[in-house]
């Protein structure tokens, strides 16, 4: 009967595989600015790359990238979404008088709006 070595560390890749059970697991260990904590958008693409993008997902993990590219997208997501809402209302003919004379209706176009624009970023930056 051989002994497993606990630990063994390979020389191609860089990582230290510790072995659990009948199985070698990479040791991974996340940095401190990868504690930063993630706004909407990037657990939404932290979500999607989760579910659809398994490959993606793992290749950033193991670089260790994957918190600096949620945090590029959330950032991103949102200065994009401050530069939409308010060109989409003034194409629209939608502002501070609307908002006066008819606060429900200035709500609602305004929601519809977030929606659009939302949609927009998810396609753009969330699920590409």
């Amino acid at each position: 009967m051989s002994m497993m070595k606990k630990q063994i560390h390979d020389q191609k890749n860089g990582l230290t595989y510790t072995l659990c059970g009948d199985y070698y697991f990479p040791d991974l260990n996340l940095s401190d600015t990868d504690k930063t904590s993630l706004d909407h958008y990037g657990r939404m693409r932290l979500n999607y790359l989760r579910e659809h993008r398994p490959g993606l997902y793992t290749r950033l993990i193991l670089s260790g990238k994957l918190y600096e590219h949620l945090a590029e997208i959330d950032q991103t997501s949102r200065q994009r979404m401050e530069q939409i809402i308010p060109r989409m209302a003034r194409a629209e003919g939608i502002d501070e008088r609307l908002k006066a004379k008819d606060q429900m209706a200035w709500v609602g176009r305004m929601n519809n709006i977030w929606q659009r624009a939302e949609e927009m970023i998810l396609t753009e930056l969330i699920c590409e």
